[in-house]
């Protein structure tokens, strides 16, 4: 990297003058020559570079976090932001915080659901990508260059500008960032079509701790492997990933078909676990149990709403459906059709007719507290389940839903060695439990987070065993979690990485060793390298 100007060095000078009152002297004395030192004049850091001392720097933390248990005034804050608009603020960052002995915590979107991305114990910087967020759309190869700091709805937009006949499979929140959502799996409703985002990714750039950027030949395929569906974070800063956009037809057709206990939810939800799975590849039905008031006033009740998605036109889904699966009713009337761009509007839960321009909005700071939780089901919960599940829920209340997500099709034609991500065949579905709340106070968070502890507890008998199966990318502490400056953290993480990566973990170890022997990159839920290590 070129020199910094003279100019440029008397700004910084400047800078680091205002910030010495409100940063401890020996990191200050450290770091901001370091960053200034590897600054190149066409991209100042100073640009990107925020502290406590600046007016903008909660803002920036903030509108970043989406789950409001990790914004509060007890939340521990980094020692500063950097939001790259390049790659010289990337590699600057790593090297320098390597040097003065700061962790850094890579931040796309801020959805990770225990703020790993953006909090930790000890001395940190977060390092934001969300400047970082182009698309380049190579329609005649079928394939695009993403960077991380893109949102899933960003990326969907602009495939739609290019094309109405083509898609990529992953998922239905269009805020997430691509840079998470991807290296820890990324699934939507094409994953019975097409499998997950990671079995879809054919490159990526890399930057690793000592700065160098890596791309699919140059990292080699152990590496290549491991931050598809590993988690990224674990091995160095995704900057971009190569996609392999897929075929979808011109129409397609959705339908959101409720039904409550009292008219025969249950019987509906277990033909759903026997059907679901198996129906045609271009079928994507989603469950989601809530609990809403009931007919009788005051006496509350479990609804659940079967979202589902076809790559065609109801005029052959409707026969279909009535064959295969008759107990959920679907009728011509429950079904739209529209463009596949369309249908990520219907997915986001936004109202019809809502424009495709919402795609490009970004979020606005958090306003609800939430935890959740994940489980993978491989045989068919009985009927008894079933009603003690909706007596929990309605126990719970109004603050819970389960969503359970089906497998079969693409997904259990790929081995579970292909990547780390390693929840294929063998699985009815999957269930994501999210409870959320508004009050605030420790107390009334500790409440929320028991419940949901319970209702995960209480489902013990109708999930995965042996290891008890979780999904990265809906992050649980719950699960085993390292301190990350124990010496500890290998037999720490092989609690949580049993569950998310069964026997891919091993091999995750590897490269972890063999790209990050010293353990720069790290959190609680990281993968650590083998002993020994600084």
């Amino acid at each position: 990297m070129k020199a910094t100007s003279p100019i440029l060095l008397l700004g910084l000078a400047i800078l680091m003058l205002s910030l010495s009152c409100a940063i401890p002297n020996p990191v200050f004395n450290n770091f901001f020559p370091c960053l200034s030192s590897h600054s190149s004049p066409l991209y100042p850091i100073s640009e990107v570079f925020y502290t406590s001392n600046n007016s903008s720097f909660l803002s920036v933390l903030h509108s970043y976090i989406r789950n409001r248990r990790f914004s509060t005034s007890a939340t521990p804050k980094p020692f500063a932001i950097v939001s790259a608009k390049h790659e010289f603020h990337i590699q600057s960052t790593l090297i320098c915080a390597k040097q003065c002995g700061l962790q850094v915590r890579i931040r796309t979107r801020g959805h990770d659901y225990e703020g790993l991305s953006y909090v930790s114990q000890v001395p940190f910087v977060v390092l934001d990508m969300f400047n970082l967020r182009s698309i380049d759309i190579d329609m005649s190869k079928s394939t695009a260059w993403v960077q991380a700091g893109a949102t899933l709805g960003e990326l969907y937009y602009r495939i739609s500008e290019k094309s109405n006949v083509h898609a990529f499979p992953a998922g239905v929140c269009v805020g997430v960032g691509t840079g998470g959502h991807f290296s820890g799996g990324g699934y939507g409703n094409l994953m019975r079509k097409y499998g997950l985002s990671v079995d879809n990714i054919i490159d990526a750039k890399l930057v690793i701790v000592n700065g160098t950027i890596l791309n699919r030949e140059s990292m080699g395929e152990d590496v290549f492997w491991a931050i598809r569906g590993g988690g990224g974070a674990s091995f160095g800063v995704i900057l971009s990933w190569k996609i392999k956009l897929v075929p979808v037809p011109a129409k397609v057709t959705v339908f959101n078909k409720k039904w409550i206990l009292e008219n025969n939810a249950t019987d509906v939800v277990y033909r759903w676990q026997q059907v679901a799975h198996k129906l045609p590849n271009e079928i994507f039905t989603r469950a989601v149990a809530q609990v809403v008031n009931g007919g009788q006033k005051g006496k509350e009740t479990v609804q659940v709403s079967f979202v589902g998605h076809f790559l065609g036109q109801s005029n052959s889904l409707i026969p279909l459906m009535n064959e295969r699966f008759p107990e959920l009713g679907l009728l011509q009337t429950d079904c739209i059709e529209m463009s596949w761009i369309e249908c990520t509007i219907f997915w986001a839960d936004l109202p019809n007719g809502t424009s495709i321009d919402a795609l490009l909005k970004r979020a606005s700071e958090p306003d609800i507290f939430f935890k959740a939780k994940s489980d993978y089901v491989k045989k068919t919960i009985p009927k008894a389940g079933l009603e003690s599940i909706w007596k929990l829920m309605i126990e719970i209340g109004f603050r819970g839903l389960m969503q359970w997500n089906p497998y079969g099709g693409r997904m259990s034609e790929i081995l579970e060695s292909e990547t780390p991500f390693p929840h294929r065949a063998g699985n009815i579905f999957q269930i994501l439990y999210f409870v959320t709340w508004v009050e605030e106070g420790t107390v009334v968070s500790n409440h929320y987070i028991n419940m949901t502890r319970t209702f995960y507890n209480a489902m013990t008998s109708y999930v995965s065993k042996d290891p008890r199966e979780a999904f990265l990318n809906y992050r649980d502490l719950d699960i085993g979690h390292a301190s990350p400056n124990s010496n500890e953290s290998l037999s720490s993480a092989k609690v949580y990485g049993a569950k998310y990566f069964k026997e891919n973990f091993d091999r995750l170890v590897r490269v972890k060793t063999m790209v990050d022997p010293d353990n720069f990159f790290k959190n609680e839920q990281s993968i650590p390298p083998l002993p020994p290590y600084v």
